[in-house]
């Protein structure tokens, strides 16, 4: 299992090479080339809303961004460290009914909207909250999972 971790401070600029990183990581990982671009989109949406959520809460710590190589799957798990809101139950949610854990209203509306694209363009997604922060994985085949007839 190949890791490819990145750390980068919560600026909107940054979004685009995660989004290129995690494309180049995936490509070399066996995904099909015609899942490249839901690859793209879809850590870029996870990304802007780490980003975002980070800025919200004024966090200065940096998102985090985990490409994982295994057998058969890639995956990808974008972490942030803004705190499940105080009275939320700790653990795994699934989008979209993942709540938004941004004070600010005019941010929760930008956040369910990214989980709802997010989770248009990713089969396997898993959306999770805590007392140290959250994070959106998920996950694609990969060429190797593919059975030939």
């Amino acid at each position: 299992m190949a890791t490819v971790e990145l750390r980068f401070s919560a600026q909107p600029e940054h979004v685009r090479t995660a989004r290129l990183v995690a494309a180049a990581v995936a490509r070399r990982a066996g995904v099909d080339e015609a899942v490249l671009d839901e690859v793209r989109l879809a850590v870029g949406e996870a990304c802007s809303r780490a980003v975002g959520l980070h800025r919200t809460n004024n966090i200065v710590a940096p998102v985090k961004v985990a490409l994982t190589e295994e057998e058969k799957t890639f995956s990808i798990e974008v972490s942030d460290e803004v705190p499940a809101p105080v009275g939320s139950v700790p653990g795994a949610r699934s989008a979209p009914e993942a709540g938004p854990r941004a004070v600010d209203l005019e941010a929760d509306g930008e956040d369910d909207m990214g989980l709802a694209v997010i989770s248009g363009l990713v089969d396997d997604l898993e959306v999770l909250g805590g007392e140290s922060g959250g994070s959106i994985r998920m996950s694609w085949p990969t060429a190797s999972a593919v059975v030939m007839p």
